[in-house]
């Protein structure tokens, strides 16, 4: 009975485990992107993307050898079995944890299987293993106890065998197989192969209704996961809006009047400055805690000073900078700072303003020019804050910065802002505000690399995000120099190339006051997606705006792609990956054009059907998963496509159903700005209306 139980229990068990998986790209686990070995492994039989070092190979022939397996069938799978902490999906494989979980999940026939995984994993691999080692003795047996930490017997026993060890097959089976389901992976004894479904046929078209006039940088879902949105400028306010059910007719819900949060007086707006983020706390509903990532001029508000960018621990001479235009090296600065909604409402889902005075100064660092310092913050799946930041500016990264381990410039820093050390801790540490260091940031395992650097060798990482219902797909856009535009996954400790490379293609600095990296020094992570600069309607005129995995079903035929454009407005993109959890994409330019039903009307470029759009400054999403393109013309939303007569063979006319309304504002008003980055500004005021062009 006691058997029967313990069968049940861990059946249960496993498919807890199973039905949670950790769906991701290849990827190592300890987080990090798989690399290409300069040298192969000598024990391993791993060549190309792997996650295993020759440090490592040495590690596993070590314990491989300590196991003292007479039997050569057994020795084979047992030895396969461990290199699979080499395999480029080991964190599939290993549900994300090689250190108290000593084995991969085995390939078991009794579970049902998806088709995400190559037919070989139907073979029964852990029947095999069983049948092939059930006799043999395995010192420091790695089979002692479970994938979910249950011993099969009494802790502390000699036993070595799998038959001492468990009852039968399939106790044995119920405690370390599974399936690949879910898209989760199994291991069948030799490296990961996925399915190719044969070449993703792509939409027809992207159908948008333009539901609002005014101009705006970033968008964020209210926490609370109502039907509202928060909307910034890069002058410098936010503002609380009510998005109208799609379909329905109406427009976005925005009073110009009366923003939620004014920083005008704060920020810094010209050209590349302004406010250029916005995140509100995975907990804001209970705390009312919300950021702001914004430029100031030291020169105009005493508040703004912190530390240069450019500076000794950089190697970094901040008096021998040549200036980008009439101001000195570092007036200009990045800040991160917190604002809170309590005390305005009885609860911050509630609240309407803010309170205007800052809270706390996250993080503040002066600017070497005045271009490419991005400015995104955008909580992770796991509570950090992450913030994106641009190589500083100057043609190439004459300083290197984005290669520089001792620089935060052409970087993506992770900080945690829910433990505040002392004022003295921060002035030890050498932080640039008020947070801390999350514990398994790289430098853990990387002395060399400042602590709060998550991932390096980026241009200018323009909108990024995390995929809803793939939390390790964090996917930004990084703006190129003369040639390329890219689309990156970000893994921890990823190097993305600049300025080495842009994009796949290696980068010939003009000018290399800072120095120079070579290629053969970095494991150089490549883009998944990109487009080169001659294939732009206007050549030359090109500059990437990241987007979101298309999550919503409004549009079913994008579900699970993921959709990007150019600030042009020129292309707008669908990035479909093949097989899926491969990390390979197929893009395709999408046609796009506006419902003839649009609640405001979309006027059309000069001799064309596209809609005018202007320029492409974001993508944002809503609760509803919906994604919207926050332009110099508007704010539009992608819709049904039978709205502007796609076919689409997947759409249902039933609409979708809309998170239940919060109380409405007055109607939305227009407003401007600027694109942050690529373009100047020229304002008449007497003439009101605004040049811009490419730099």
């Amino acid at each position: 009975m006691m058997g029967g139980v313990l069968t049940i229990t861990l059946l249960f068990c496993n498919l807890l485990l199973l039905l949670d998986p950790s769906l991701s790209h290849p990827l190592c686990t300890d987080s990090r992107a798989p690399f290409t070995l300069k040298t192969p492994l000598n024990f391993c039989p791993y060549n190309g993307s792997v996650c295993c070092n020759s440090t490592e190979d040495l590690q596993l022939r070590t314990q491989f050898q300590a196991m003292n397996i007479s039997h050569q069938g057994c020795a084979s799978l047992l030895k396969s079995i461990l290199c699979a902490r080499c395999d480029q999906f080991s964190a599939q494989l290993f549900r994300g944890d090689s250190i108290s979980q000593p084995v991969p999940v085995l390939c078991n026939s009794t579970f049902p299987l998806n088709t995400s995984q190559s037919s070989s994993a139907l073979n029964g691999f852990c029947s095999e293993v069983w049948d092939t080692c059930q006799n043999v003795s395995i010192l420091n047996s790695p089979f002692a106890t479970s994938l979910q930490g249950q011993s099969g017997v009494t802790t502390g026993s000699n036993f070595t065998k799998l038959t001492e060890l468990w009852q039968s097959k399939t106790n044995f089976c119920n405690a370390f197989g599974g399936a690949s389901i879910n898209g989760s992976l199994c291991f069948d004894g030799g490296p990961v192969v996925l399915n190719n479904t044969g070449t993703p046929t792509p939409p027809n078209g992207l159908c948008l209704e333009k539901i609002g006039n005014g101009s705006y940088l970033n968008m964020v879902a209210h926490p609370d996961g109502s039907n509202r949105a928060f909307f910034s400028d890069q002058p410098g306010k936010i503002w609380l809006a009510t998005v109208p059910k799609e379909g329905a007719g109406g427009e976005l819900e925005l009073d110009e009047a009366n923003p939620f949060l004014d920083l005008t007086d704060e920020v810094h707006f010209d050209a590349e400055f302004g406010m250029m983020g916005i995140a509100f706390h995975p907990n804001f509903v209970q705390n009312g805690r919300f950021f702001a990532s914004f430029n100031c001029d030291k020169i105009a508000w005493p508040r703004c000073s912190g530390r240069c960018s450019c500076n000794s621990d950089a190697n970094c001479d901040p008096s021998k900078l040549q200036p980008d235009d009439d101001s000195s090296p570092c007036q200009y600065h990045s800040v991160i700072a917190e604002f809170t909604t309590n005390g305005t409402a009885l609860q911050a889902s509630l609240a309407t303003v803010a309170k205007p005075s800052e809270v706390r100064r996250i993080f503040t660092m002066g600017l070497p020019f005045t271009s490419h310092h991005g400015g995104q913050i955008l909580f992770g799946p796991d509570g950090y804050l992450y913030f994106m930041m641009g190589d500083g500016g100057g043609s190439g990264d004459p300083y290197n910065f984005a290669q520089n381990k001792k620089a935060v410039l052409g970087k993506i820093m992770r900080l945690d802002i829910d433990t505040i050390p002392s004022a003295a801790e921060i002035s030890n540490l050498g932080l640039w505000g008020n947070y801390s260091i999350p514990k398994d940031n790289p430098f853990t395992e990387d002395e060399g690399l400042l602590p709060e650097i998550w991932a390096m060798g980026l241009r200018n990482p323009w909108r990024c995000s995390f995929d809803s219902e793939r939390p390790s797909y964090f996917m930004c856009g990084d703006a190129g120099q003369d040639e390329y535009e890219e689309v990156d996954i970000i893994t921890k400790d990823g190097n993305y190339g600049w300025r080495v490379y842009e994009g796949p293609n290696l980068f010939t600095p003009q000018e290399s006051p800072g120095g120079n990296t070579s290629a053969n020094s970095i494991n150089a992570i490549f883009p998944v997606m990109g487009y080169y600069h001659n294939l732009s309607v206007n050549e030359g005129s090109a500059s990437i705006t990241g987007g979101y995995f298309y999550r919503s079903m409004t549009d079913p035929c994008m579900h699970g792609r993921y959709l990007f454009g150019d600030l042009y407005a020129h292309a707008i993109w669908a990035g479909t990956e093949n097989p899926e959890n491969s990390g390979n994409f197929t893009m395709n330019q999408i046609p796009f054009s506006c419902a003839h039903d649009s609640p405001i009307q979309c006027s059309s470029v000069p001799g064309s059907s596209l809609p005018a759009l202007g320029y492409i400054f974001s993508f944002g999403e809503d609760n509803n998963k919906d994604i919207f393109l926050l332009t110099s013309s508007g704010v539009y939303r992608v819709v049904r496509p039978s709205r502007c007569n796609y076919a689409c063979s997947k759409e249902n006319a039933t609409a979708t159903s809309s998170p239940s309304p919060a109380p409405s504002s007055s109607s939305s008003q227009a407003s401007w700005l600027n694109h942050p980055y690529k373009i100047f500004l020229l304002l008449f005021p007497s003439l009101s209306f605004l040049m811009l062009f490419s730099v």
